[in-house]
């Protein structure tokens, strides 16, 4: 197993690219500009041949019937946008969340959450809880709501809240569980020192201020709570050179980092150590991270290791092109034959077991002071 990146110490945080109006998409990119960044045309991809069964299913979703189990909601929260064929949050604070909210993709988040179990051997945090003091507990950035509905049974006397931008939870879940329409970006309206553990997850591409989100996080935790958050890097790496330049793989964290950029939420927040930083500027002790090799597809020999890279590319392949409809075609600015081409390259690449590239999960916690 390659030796993973040390972690840096904080360098004095700058300030946040001003994020873009809910709804309304950032300017493409020029040419002259994806060129600077080392991105290739999205035409490239187009022009790459691919056999037949290498393309993307790209069918229409049907929406889901998951409500939020919480306080009525104002209809407006139901008014989806529709990107491309795929339908995304309505009007909440200033969010722009890249991820589309239809069926289709809760289904993917349904597969991603068992993926992220399968990460850390079947854990739902690394945190060291004392289990005698946890009592209320918050999921930013809930997503389809396993991960609280998972802890909620684990931790039947603790009440757990769930938040995130679409009400695409399930309505029957355990009685210590609630879900609400919130968007992490504002300041957040709990009381101080509410939460005894706070828990965050793979939120690259969503946040607009990393400090922020951190400086909201430790004014809600109890003293002597944690905040945990997991998120990985972007770019694909290999030890034999086998993910090569200009490949999709290579590819894949440059455009993603220069979406990021555009749209103001960056997604290199494992490359530039953005969930060290927030915490130590907020005031966390005692921060700890664990760095996970995680290989995309099943080439690694050692058994554990193979089984982490088969769950996340299933998880990824369940709705790839959900995952790249909003950053491609509104961000950067390709069609959606360009970005179904590029999607189908990475997929062919990360299937190939010649190819042998990985990614790194970082889990990182830190504790609040008593």
């Amino acid at each position: 197993m390659a030796s993973s990146p040390k972690s840096p110490k904080s360098d004095q945080a700058s300030n946040p690219p001003a994020p873009v109006a809910p709804g309304h998409g950032p300017t493409p990119l020029t040419a002259e500009e994806q060129n600077a960044a080392g991105l290739l045309p999205a035409s490239h991809w187009a022009a790459q041949p691919l056999e037949e069964d290498d393309t993307v299913d790209d069918g229409a979703s049907s929406l889901g019937s998951f409500i939020s189990s919480s306080a009525s909601l104002s209809s407006t929260i139901f008014q989806y946008r529709t990107i491309h064929g795929r339908t995304y949050h309505g009007d909440v604070g200033n969010a722009e969340s890249y991820e589309p909210n239809d069926q289709r993709h809760v289904e993917a988040m349904e597969i991603f959450h068992h993926a992220m179990l399968v990460q850390l051997d079947g854990k739902l945090y690394l945190s060291p809880l004392d289990k005698k003091r946890i009592h209320k507990v918050l999921d930013v950035g809930t997503g389809s709501g396993l991960w609280a509905i998972d802890f909620a049974d684990e931790y039947p006397n603790t009440e757990v809240i769930g938040t995130d931008v679409s009400p695409i939870q399930p309505s029957w879940v355990p009685p210590n569980v609630k879900f609400e329409i919130d968007d992490c970006n504002l300041d957040w309206t709990y009381a101080e020192n509410s939460f005894d553990f706070i828990h965050m997850r793979m939120l690259a591409g969503v946040v607009n201020d990393w400090d922020k989100l951190f400086r909201n996080a430790f004014r809600c935790c109890k003293p002597g709570g944690y905040v945990e958050s997991i998120g990985s890097s972007i770019h694909f790496l290999s030890d034999d050179g086998s993910v090569k330049e200009g490949t999709a793989m290579h590819q894949w964290g440059k455009v993603l980092g220069e979406a990021g950029k555009k749209l103001g939420r960056p997604f290199n927040v494992y490359e530039d150590d953005l969930q060290r930083k927030g915490m130590e500027a907020a005031g966390f002790v005692d921060i700890e991270f664990k760095d996970i090799q995680c290989p995309l597809g099943v080439w690694h020999p050692e058994k554990k290791a193979a089984e982490r890279g088969l769950w996340y590319k299933l998880a990824i392949e369940e709705d790839l092109e959900g995952y790249l409809n909003y950053l491609l075609n509104v961000v950067m600015g390709w069609t959606p034959e360009e970005t179904k081409r590029f999607a189908a390259h990475a997929k062919k690449e990360w299937n190939n077991p010649k190819i042998h590239g990985y990614f790194w999960l970082r889990v990182m916690y830190g504790r609040k002071p008593e």
